[in-house]
């Protein structure tokens, strides 16, 4: 059975040292209230390469983001069940200090509320505790590369789109080389899991897409896929491009099959 981090020590692949899996060694944010937990998860995490700060509760968390330090973290590991500010508090403010830092929260129960809430809440995935190494560490590495610039993961769109640089639709205007969406000449900020969809989707206005294939383009979860990630990464985005979101014209839901990019 592979190992999990529900305990000190978390041994991970078992190895002393793994070789970083991802160059500069990305930083993370580990906000966990359980001390075993949160101990072990370090050391997993560093031993795959990571730089890691640690906070055992959200207002700590948040005074660490807010920090001169704070701006060379690349990605938070949040817990949902914190002492004081719970963790959806804590997603919804870091969302609203920044659009850009990829969240990942922990649930111990899978609880469906637990999830959709957090989902709702920003965060651009999950995992269920207790969570085995290799499933923290490929969800971490998925999530970071979903805010790299270009390549076939990243924030350039799908690989191998003949897409151009930039298109308008009815006053929706998404410019893929500099990686930024306006609505009738208004700025729109969009996190990385937001905009990729996005892209994803308007690379082929018309074209329906099922919630595995975004699951595997979006979120790279060939496995092991959620469809509610899908679901309220849609909603958010919504809520953000259009005038009434219940009516949707731009991100249309097409029942029993998926999604499409309108307006057709």
């Amino acid at each position: 059975m592979p190992p999990t981090c529900a305990s000190s020590p978390c041994r991970g692949t078992g190895r002393a040292r793994a070789a970083p899996i991802i160059d500069g060694m990305p930083h993370v944010l580990l906000i966990e209230d359980d001390a075993s937990v949160r101990d072990g998860m370090e050391l997993v995490l560093r031993r795959h390469g990571y730089d890691v700060d640690t906070a055992a509760t959200g207002e700590e968390a948040l005074a660490l983001l807010d920090a001169p330090a704070g701006a060379k973290i690349e990605l938070a590991v949040l817990d949902l069940m914190l002492p004081g500010m719970d963790g959806f508090e804590v997603c919804r403010r870091i969302r609203a200090r920044t659009t850009t830092l990829p969240v990942i929260m922990l649930t111990a129960r899978g609880d469906d509320h637990d999830i959709v809430t957090g989902l709702e809440a920003g965060a651009d995935d999950y995992v269920v505790k207790p969570v085995t190494a290799p499933v923290l560490e490929a969800r971490i590495r998925a999530a970071l590369r979903r805010v790299e610039p270009s390549g076939p993961a990243g924030l350039a769109g799908p690989a191998g789109a003949q897409t151009s640089a930039g298109a308008e639709f009815a006053g929706l205007a998404i410019d893929r080389a500099g990686l930024t969406v306006t609505k009738h000449g208004v700025l729109i900020p969009l996190p990385p899991t937001e905009l990729r969809l996005l892209l994803e989707l308007s690379a082929s206005p018309g074209r329906v897409f099922s919630r595995e294939q975004l699951l595997a383009s979006v979120w790279d979860h060939s496995f092991l896929g959620d469809s509610r990630l899908v679901d309220a990464a849609v909603g958010r985005l919504r809520a953000k491009l259009e005038d009434v979101p219940a009516k949707p014209r731009y991100v249309q839901t097409v029942r029993g099959f998926g999604y499409r990019f309108g307006p057709l």
